[in-house]
Order: C-alpha cells, then sequence, then structure tokens
C-alpha cells in the first residue's frame, strides 16, 4: 500500500481525503462484522430450531400383497433436546406395516440421525395415502415443538388380466419321478430309530415290573370317537363366536384323522388337492369324494384365503363330515356257521 503525504495538499483535497479515508474504514467494518457475528449466531439458532424429520419410499405403485419400504429419519442435536418417537400403528388408510425395523442411529458432528424402515403392503387396490408422522422434540430449556415427515400416496394395482382371451382350467398335480437316493436321508432316520426303538425295549423289558391288569371298559368305535369329537366340535360354537379359522382347522384334523386310521391313508401330511386325487385312485374313497371335497375346500377359503362361509356352509361342512363318517363304517356280515350232519 502506498503512503499518501497530505501535508503538501490543500485543505478542500485534505478534507476530500478524510472522508474517502474514513468511508473505506466503515466499509470494511461492514464487511468483517458478519463475519464475526456468524461465529457465534448459527450454531445457537440451529440448536433451537435445528431437528427435522424426512421419508422416502422406494416404491408408488405395487401389486397387491407385494410390500414397499418406508424410510424415516429423524435429525437432532442431543445436547439440545430429545426425540420422542412416533407412534407408528399396525395399519392405516388400508395399508398395513408388516415389519418394523429397529431405529439406527448415526453421529456427524454434534448431531445424531435417527432411521427406522418400516415395510407396508396392501390388500386392496386402490390409491393410498401414507400418513405423515409426527416426533415431539423435548428440548432442555424452552417449550416442546413437533416435526413431522411428508405424506405419500401409494397406488396397489392387481394382477392385469386379458379378458379377451377365454379361463382356462386348472391344471392337475403332476408327479416328479424319484430315485431312491431321494430317500437315503429318511431310510437312515428309520434305520436309526429302530436300533433305538429296540435298545428301549430291551431296556424296558428287563426292568418291567408285574402290573395288575385293570378291567376293561366298553371299547368306542372309529366311528363313535370321530362323532364325539364333532359332536363337541360343534358345541363349543366357534364360528359363532367369531373363531372360523379355528373351527376349520379342528374340524379337517378330525376327519383327516379319521381318514387315516379308516382308510389307511396318510391324510395329515396330505395338501387338499392331493387327498382328492388319492380319494379318485382309492376305491373305498371313492364314494366320499364329493362330501370331502366341500368340506376340505370350505376349510381352505376359510383358513388361507381369509374367506366368510356363510353360517349354512359352516353347518353344512358339519353335516357332511357326520355323513361321511356315518356312511363309511365297515359293514359286518355275519357268516352262517356250519352244521354238521
Amino acid at each position: 500500500m502506498s503512503v499518501v503525504k497530505t501535508e503538501h495538499l490543500k485543505p478542500v483535497e485534505r478534507k476530500h481525503k478524510a472522508v474517502k479515508t474514513l468511508c473505506s474504514l466503515m466499509l470494511i467494518f461492514i464487511s468483517i462484522a458478519p463475519l464475526g457475528v456468524g461465529v457465534f449466531s448459527p450454531i445457537s439458532s440451529f440448536a433451537q430450531s435445528g431437528a427435522k424429520a424426512g421419508a422416502r419410499i422406494d416404491a408408488t405403485r405395487i401389486t397387491v400383497g407385494d410390500a414397499a419400504r418406508l424410510f424415516i429419519e429423524v435429525q437432532n442435536n442431543p445436547s439440545v433436546g430429545r426425540v420422542e418417537w412416533a407412534a407408528i400403528p399396525d395399519s392405516f388408510n388400508n395399508l398395513e406395516v408388516t415389519e418394523k425395523g429397529k431405529i439406527d442411529t448415526i453421529k456427524q458432528g454434534g448431531f445424531v440421525t435417527y432411521r427406522q424402515r418400516l415395510v407396508i403392503t396392501g390388500f386392496d387396490s386402490g390409491m393410498f395415502k401414507v400418513p405423515s408422522f409426527v416426533f415431539s422434540i423435548v428440548p432442555n430449556s424452552g417449550a416442546p415443538y413437533t416435526v413431522q415427515t411428508d405424506t405419500f400416496n401409494l397406488l396397489v394395482q392387481t394382477i392385469a388380466v386379458d379378458t379377451t382371451k377365454g379361463f382356462k382350467g386348472i391344471k392337475g398335480i403332476v408327479y416328479v419321478k424319484s430315485s431312491w437316493q431321494d430317500y437315503l436321508p429318511y431310510i437312515i432316520g428309520g434305520v436309526l430309530l429302530l436300533i433305538l426303538a429296540v435298545a428301549a425295549i430291551i431296556y424296558f423289558a428287563k426292568r418291567k415290573k408285574v402290573e395288575v391288569p385293570k378291567p376293561a371298559g366298553p371299547v368306542e368305535s372309529l366311528q363313535d370317537k370321530t362323532l364325539r369329537l364333532l359332536g363337541e366340535l360343534d358345541a363349543r360354537q366357534l364360528w359363532q363366536k367369531n373363531q372360523v379359522k379355528q373351527y376349520y382347522v379342528e374340524l379337517t384334523d378330525i376327519v383327516r384323522n379319521y381318514i387315516e386310521q379308516r382308510f389307511n391313508t396318510p391324510a395329515m401330511e396330505l395338501t387338499t388337492d392331493e387327498l382328492l386325487y388319492k380319494a379318485q385312485l382309492l376305491k373305498d374313497m371313492q364314494p366320499y369324494q364329493s362330501s370331502l371335497s366341500v368340506i376340505l375346500q370350505t376349510a381352505d377359503l376359510a383358513k388361507f384365503a381369509k374367506a366368510q362361509p356363510l353360517p349354512q356352509e359352516h353347518t353344512g361342512a358339519m353335516d357332511k363330515a357326520k355323513e361321511f363318517v356315518n356312511s363309511s363304517r365297515p359293514v359286518i356280515i355275519d357268516l352262517p356257521t356250519e352244521t354238521t350232519p
């Protein structure tokens, strides 16, 4: 910077020079002053109102039953106040929250970001709104305030059906051929169980104690036992108490247990389609295929499709089950005794 000598300047020039120097100093002061203020003020102002909430969704449209992920986050200065997390319901606006992730924290400088992942789905088609979630901020001093996330529109669509083409029937079960190697683990397991069973029999046979035989009570036939269980289930009135799924679970268990013992068929391990297919093949079960189809398919709709059968369908399934048990009683034929001449 050059030094200006003013001692030989005229009075007017010296006055103008002093005014110019004063203006330059004021401009320098004005430009420096905000920097001095900014060193302190931004932190305190952000600490009082710095909490903010945000959300994003990874899909704006899904098919019925598919899932969309909603990511929620709140940023706050923990030294200034604390965050009270929003109460997130299990369902809202025809949408269901199938999964709530844990709340993760990420520290960055003096601030902490809280994040949570939600998995939402819908089972009805339409445009539904994901609501705003409100979070309370409780500062160390001053009145509490709230921050909230944005709302989103989520379109739930059904699977498109080409109505120009005719309906196609349901294909039957295609059975895959298997080799003995597929059953090797079961064979090994069966051998081991057989060895354990023989060892247990030998062990308990050596320690067997003579027990006084108890008088045998009246023997209840398989059909009478099954009808008794069906009557007890009917008397509990489960479907009248809106416990439709439990009613059909117990009803099908009773019927399947009866089939296993009466027809020597592993009914508890088969699906409905597989069991009906077995009924077509077994001569003894063919007359009852229609009754079994009504019972099992009505039960599947109530248990898996969340359908609501009509009252007459509930009673009809029970009547079909009782009719099936009664009509499948084994026929006992008394052979005439031969008389010697």
